[in-house]
């Protein structure tokens, strides 16, 4: 591997962090006048409509933390053969977006405990919810966070990719 190469690895792997490290980073931007943002998803197949998920989040603040649905969430959710990417490759992959400052794995079924333990000011989710149908939105606005609805419209999923790269021409 170039040099360049490992060194692109090398830094996008070092953004993905184990929660009590993250907890640590997020505290210390936050004391340089940091705004907090999260975003989570599975990111399965990463496809234009994450990136502009993720871009639209990072406009909502300073930093943007990104947590990534562990493995057999994603099989609970998606069902049998899936995740088609092992968590760690699409944690490193969603690290590696520009927009993207930090990514953790998150094994619970929701993301509440780590809302909890980040405390953003601005949580994320993209345009297939609105305000009052993100399930965690009562758990950040108890902490005196708010939800922020991103992206663009929901016209892309893995799902959907993946039916149309098996159907037969």
């Amino acid at each position: 591997m170039r040099e360049s190469e490992e060194q692109a690895k090398s830094t996008a792997a070092a953004r993905i962090l184990e929660r009590n490290r993250l907890i640590a980073r997020v505290a210390i931007a936050r004391k340089g006048g940091a705004r907090v943002v999260f975003a989570n998803g599975c990111f399965d197949i990463l496809h234009v409509g994450h990136v502009r998920y993720l871009e639209a989040a990072k406009g909502c603040g300073d930093l943007l933390v990104v947590g990534v649905n562990g493995d057999e969430q994603v099989r609970r959710m998606k069902g049998e053969g899936r995740p088609f990417v092992p968590e760690r490759e699409r944690a490193e992959t969603v690290a590696a977006l520009r927009a993207v400052d930090y990514v953790t794995v998150f094994h619970e079924p929701t993301v509440t405990e780590l809302l909890l333990a980040l405390r953003p000011e601005v949580h994320a989710k993209g345009t297939d919810y609105t305000e009052d149908s993100v399930p965690e939105r009562d758990v950040v606005r108890s902490f005196g966070g708010r939800v922020q609805i991103v992206g663009d419209p929901k016209d892309h999923s893995s799902t959907e990719m993946l039916k149309n790269v098996n159907r037969e021409p």
